[in-house]
């Protein structure tokens, strides 16, 4: 049986510890806040035309640089010239994070869906397949989650679910219908539907990460209701 303690060894913090005014969130000064502070660090990541694997969160640009185009139709010596909300910071490699992180805190590595599934998966793992320290994979994709069955049965998965889609890839890929074709080794859910009656019959066959908590407000209600919480905003609750 996998060993998930290293999950709950601290709080996570969600894409860094940032506060997206001069730390932008997903960067190399987010994730070094993280580290001081022994925080486990949650980030995602996508692949861009070139094969090279970012830390970033979006699909598309907009939100983080002003740019309306998408991280997929990028190289990375396109995108290195972007800076992250203006500061000195930019969107940083996969190899990049996880050469800084070096094992000094767990690391839990989202998996987006902008391409198919398999094609980020089989570029990634030639970098975590030699990384030394603690780390986990998850993904909205059931898609993406199985591939890690197949292909990577030693990895722990976990499979991102939530209750509201905007649209039908949405729904499908969040459905727990599919969570029998995956298998994750835990669940994680937006910290709000940990009552709904599906989530409460997983939670006590696998652990469940909730996010993401802001405030203290939330942090002391629902604390106790989770294997472990990811946070934003330390210092306003802690």
């Amino acid at each position: 049986m996998k060993n998930l303690n290293f999950l709950k060894n601290n709080l996570i913090a969600h894409r860094g510890m940032h506060n997206n005014i001069d730390i932008p969130e997903n960067s190399i000064k987010a994730f070094k806040e993280a580290i001081k502070n022994k925080y486990i660090i949650e980030l995602d990541i996508h692949l861009l035309k070139d094969n090279t694997i970012v830390v970033f969160h979006d699909d598309n640009l907009k939100r983080m640089t002003g740019i309306n185009k998408n991280i997929k139709d990028y190289t990375y010596e396109e995108l290195k010239k972007i800076s992250l909300l203006n500061t000195k910071y930019t969107i940083p490699t996969f190899k990049e994070v996880l050469d800084l992180i070096d094992g000094q805190v767990p690391v839990i590595v989202e998996f987006k869906y902008d391409r198919k599934a398999g094609l980020l998966e089989n570029e990634a793992v030639k970098l975590l397949d030699n990384y030394k320290g603690l780390f986990c994979v998850k993904s909205f994709n059931p898609m993406s989650v199985r591939w890690f069955k197949k292909h990577r049965k030693n990895y722990i998965r976990g499979l991102l679910v939530d209750n509201k889609w905007t649209n039908k890839k949405e729904i499908i890929s969040s459905s727990m219908i599919l969570r029998f074709i995956c298998k994750p080794d835990f669940l994680s859910c937006k910290y709000s539907i940990i009552d709904k009656r599906r989530v409460k019959k997983m939670s006590k066959k696998i652990p469940v990460l909730g996010w993401t908590i802001k405030n203290k407000t939330n942090y002391l209600k629902y604390k106790d209701k989770f294997y472990n919480i990811i946070c934003e905003n330390f210092k306003d609750f802690l």
